[in-house]
């Protein structure tokens, strides 16, 4: 595996880990991590340059971690985040196509 790929895993956990804490904490809601990841995504794939430039792969990848975190982030319970595994195929199950591709 690329070891970029590993990097991004452990920074994905790791971030997944700190809004499960803000939650436990009572700094934020669930509510509240996903209103903030889905307007990130929002903005992202609003960019015009993101739909002319890249293909449908590549925006994928592009919004993987946002989707990542989502996943771990409805997915949590109060004492664990869902393993990576689990939440790579949540995004891959939970994947819809683009505007240009339907």
């Amino acid at each position: 595996m690329n070891v970029a790929n590993l990097q991004l895993q452990g920074l994905l956990m790791a971030v997944a880990s700190v809004n499960r804490t803000l939650v436990a904490k009572g700094l934020l809601s669930i509510d509240d991590i996903e209103d903030a990841l889905h307007s990130a995504e929002a903005s992202l794939t609003a960019e015009e340059r993101l739909f002319e430039d890249l293909s449908p792969s590549n925006r994928d990848a592009i919004c993987f971690p946002i989707r990542a975190l989502r996943a771990a982030n409805l997915g949590q319970t109060q004492d664990a985040i869902p393993p990576f595994s689990v939440l790579s195929r949540t995004v891959g199950e939970n994947k819809r196509p683009y505007g240009d591709q339907l």
